[in-house]
């Protein structure tokens, strides 16, 4: 088994839980991923919950395809938080587990305060005969690949490095809802998102990307910010489906990111924004279709 938040399922994460994977099948038992909800930060800092790379379904869903047998999510609270770390290892790891054998990172940290690491994990295997195994952190040396990396990313706008990390196109989820309807009236209507909580939504700007919906992956031109041209004071998240007509309102999705093409702009005139749309929209057809 391996434990963790495992918030992207990114490139450092797979690797882990592929380690978790393969020493499984070798001594044919099963693998499990051990992880906690609601984010830990949120409870022993309210009011501190870190952007979110991922829903609970999305992360499920991305650990399955890694091979593993099982998710185990714990239920995160302030009781839970005070566990010791040899608390933690004999009532979840042992009693409540049965692990035969534990693969974390290198800087894997449990128990009250984080006051346990591998070296403490690997001496409680020894007294309760469990192996516990550490994996190096990826990285070019200077940048570990990290969720909090990818998270500073996505703020900056730097999709293409966060996508690099992750090993798939980051994607923020939620449900299409009413907007101003003034996509439509210029030739472009878009489908609004009211995202899921905590979600890592990228920098305003204009992003080539994809809308994924009933197992589609339609290309789409995605802005995020507030409409400056009309004087807006909403940030909002909405996308252009290329060739596509129809009804989205009500439907839940996910927009994948690709791309930064440019920042969001105030234009002088409708028509100036309804030519730069197309030729937003002009750029996502020749990178994407």
């Amino acid at each position: 088994m391996t434990i963790g938040i495992f918030d992207g399922v990114h490139l450092g994460h797979q690797q882990i839980i592929g380690r978790a994977v393969e020493r499984a099948r070798s001594i044919g038992q099963k693998a499990v991923v051990l992880t906690f909800d609601p984010h830990p930060s949120e409870v022993v800092r309210p009011g501190s919950h870190p952007a979110v790379l991922t829903t609970p379904r999305l992360k499920a869903e991305l650990i399955e395809q890694l091979g593993v047998d099982a998710l185990c999510i714990v239920p995160f609270t302030l009781e839970f938080s005070r566990l010791s770390p040899n608390r933690f290892v004999h009532d979840v790891l042992v009693e409540g587990l049965h692990a035969s054998a534990v693969v974390v990172g290198e800087n894997f940290r449990f128990g009250h305060k984080a006051a346990g690491d591998l070296a403490a994990l690997q001496r409680a295997g020894a007294s309760f005969g469990f192996a516990a195994d550490g994996v190096s952190l990826i990285g070019d040396g200077e940048t570990m690949i990290s969720s909090t990396y990818i998270r500073s990313c996505i703020a900056g706008g730097d999709i293409v490095s966060a996508n690099q990390a992750l090993g798939r196109e980051h994607r923020v989820e939620g449900v299409v809802v009413r907007g101003d309807a003034r996509g439509r009236q210029m030739g472009f209507p878009t489908a609004n998102l009211e995202t899921t909580p905590y979600a890592a939504i990228p920098a305003d700007g204009v992003y080539s990307g994809r809308m994924a919906w009933r197992g589609e992956q339609l290309p789409a031109a995605i802005s995020i910010g507030t409409n400056p041209t009309f004087e807006g004071k909403e940030r909002r998240v909405e996308a252009y489906v290329l060739d596509f007509d129809g009804d989205l309102y009500g439907e839940h999705m996910g927009f994948a990111f690709t791309n930064r093409l440019r920042g969001i702009e105030r234009f002088e005139s409708v028509d100036a924004l309804v030519a730069q749309m197309q030729r937003d929209v002009d750029e996502v057809r020749k990178a994407l279709m």
